[in-house]
């Protein structure tokens, strides 16, 4: 707990001094929300400006360059407990910003946001970060015309929904039709005699128009597969597996859900059947089928699949 001070030194009514030119000018701008420098006899920009090169004791130019208004932090101090004489009440840094066409840095309150008293710095803050001032509505001549800097947006969270009807076409209605009746179609290929399902009305290999039609069981082998850890809708629980399963007498396999059993379980090879929802629940989509479940038969070889991965 801090105690009360003992002796106070005070100027009442405030500490009047000269400027002179160079400052002067830093300040006039500040109150109209611009941000300069000056530059040195060696072409280097003090920000803020000095009446004197630091490195050599020559008078500056007298040449002003509006720099800014944005800049990158090149260290700072952490703050968790504000005191009272701090401009912001909740925690915050001190940080030396170097301005954009500055070559020196200027220190001011780095506000990364309403944070609880005694918060640790947050991970986005860090040497290099790019901010901004954040001005007064009123001003008057003073460094502390900026309020503090800010961070510049680097990413934005926006809600994103897309409404649209899908037209599949006579091949996509005609199997999407047999899905709503518990049917499997595919279409084959009068060239390499494969079967494609969905069915496309194209072979994806020969690029042949495909008419077709066999009737497929809703058994089959994964292909391969990928277990998930980022929940779905259409999941029962995560991790989940979504696969590619070749229907038996299919040429193409099918992108599905692989459940009715652990993730780490599933395996290449496996042999599953479809797990269809209660009939009366049946549409024409294929959410008709929940997902693909094992059925006890024996795996299938690698070599019998292979071409399929």
């Amino acid at each position: 707990m801090r105690s009360e001070p003992n002796h106070v030194l005070e100027f009442p009514g405030g500490y009047t001094r000269s400027v002179g030119p160079v400052i002067g000018r830093f300040l006039s701008e500040l109150r109209d929300g611009r941000l300069v420098g000056v530059r040195t006899a060696r072409g280097r920009v003090l920000v803020p400006p000095s009446e004197y090169d630091p490195d050599t004791g020559d008078d500056v130019t007298g040449e002003f360059v509006e720099v800014g208004p944005a800049g990158t932090v090149t260290t700072w101090s952490w703050v968790p407990r504000p005191a009272k004489e701090h401009p912001l009440r909740h925690p915050f840094a001190w940080a030396l910003i170097r301005l954009d066409g500055a070559d020196t840095a200027l220190l001011h309150a780095l506000d990364l946001g309403e944070l609880a008293e005694g918060a640790e710095p947050p991970r986005s803050l860090a040497t290099g970060m790019r901010v901004r001032p954040r001005w007064r509505t009123e001003r008057t001549g003073a460094i502390g015309d900026i309020a503090c800097f800010r961070p510049e947006v680097t990413m934005i969270n926006a809600p994103a929904r897309l409404e649209y009807d899908l037209r599949g076409g006579r091949a996509l209605e005609r199997f999407l039709e047999g899905i709503g009746e518990g049917r499997i179609r595919g279409h084959r290929c009068a060239v390499c005699g494969q079967v494609i399902v969905p069915m496309k009305g194209l072979c994806p290999r020969d690029g042949v128009p495909t008419s077709q039609e066999v009737e497929l069981p809703d058994t089959g082998t994964v292909t391969t597969f990928a277990v998930n850890h980022i929940p779905d809708p259409r999941a029962p629980e995560v991790p989940f597996v979504s696969g590619y399963v070749l229907l038996d007498g299919a040429g193409v396999a099918l992108l599905t859900l692989i459940a009715g059993v652990p993730a780490n379980q599933v395996r290449m090879g496996m042999r599953v059947r479809a797990a269809w929802r209660p009939r009366e629940e049946w549409g024409r989509t294929m959410a008709n089928i929940t997902w693909f479940e094992p059925s006890g038969e024996p795996d299938v070889p690698f070599d019998q699949i292979k071409d399929h991965l």
